[in-house]
């Protein structure tokens, strides 16, 4: 082979190399994209936004595993986060922190309490009037365990979270969400408008 076809090859698998070392540091450390495939946080977050999850909020862990190696301080309420659905850790879920470890979270007639005070939650939605559905509508009161939090969606009548399922554990978070880089209904609805914004 020409030496200077040897060289242009050589050059560009170094700089593939680096590139893939880069792109696996940075999904693994510091941030992940995220698709929104479903309406449990309407109207917060809307079907088809894509954002980007900071993998280093709480801490850092073994890539590919649990396995927290540098813990930082623990979600916030009202933090948004993503995790390991507990039902299939294969799935990610993205919810709201309503509830951290010594919490007492109750619900009734659809409005939740912590600690007994009602919660201000100017993101939720309801959609349904009944709040006489088991669970949804009233529940607890329930204390959240240690390392464990209680999750919510802000489309509160069509979430499926810590109300049906329980609480996440604190080593399955992978990180809070950030930032929409990208959002759009279809090829021909692009919401040029909420690109950009911050995840609250």
């Amino acid at each position: 082979m020409n030496p200077r076809w040897q060289t242009m090859l050589k050059e560009y698998a170094e700089a593939l190399i680096v590139a893939l070392i880069l792109a696996f540091f940075i999904r693994s450390f510091v941030v992940q994209a995220f698709k929104i495939p479903s309406g449990s946080m309407l109207q917060t977050l809307q079907i088809g936004d894509h954002l980007l999850v900071t993998k280093f909020a709480y801490g850092v862990k073994v890539p590919f595993t649990n396995i927290m190696v540098i813990e930082r301080e623990g979600p916030k309420h009202g933090d948004v986060i993503v995790f390991d659905f507990p039902e299939d850790p294969s799935k990610d879920f993205i919810k709201r922190v309503i509830g951290l470890p010594g919490d007492v979270i109750e619900i009734r007639d659809k409005q939740v309490f912590r600690n007994g005070v009602q919660l201000t939650e100017p993101y939720v939605q309801h959609v349904d009037s009944a709040s006489s559905v088991p669970r949804r509508d009233n529940f607890g009161p329930v204390m959240v365990p240690e390392n464990k939090y209680f999750v919510m969606g802000d489309n509160r009548d069509e979430s499926y979270d810590s109300r049906f399922w329980g609480f996440v554990e604190r080593n399955t978070i992978a990180g809070k969400a950030l930032i929409l880089y990208w959002s759009w209904a279809s090829l021909t609805d692009i919401r040029w408008e909420r690109i950009g914004q911050m995840v609250e």
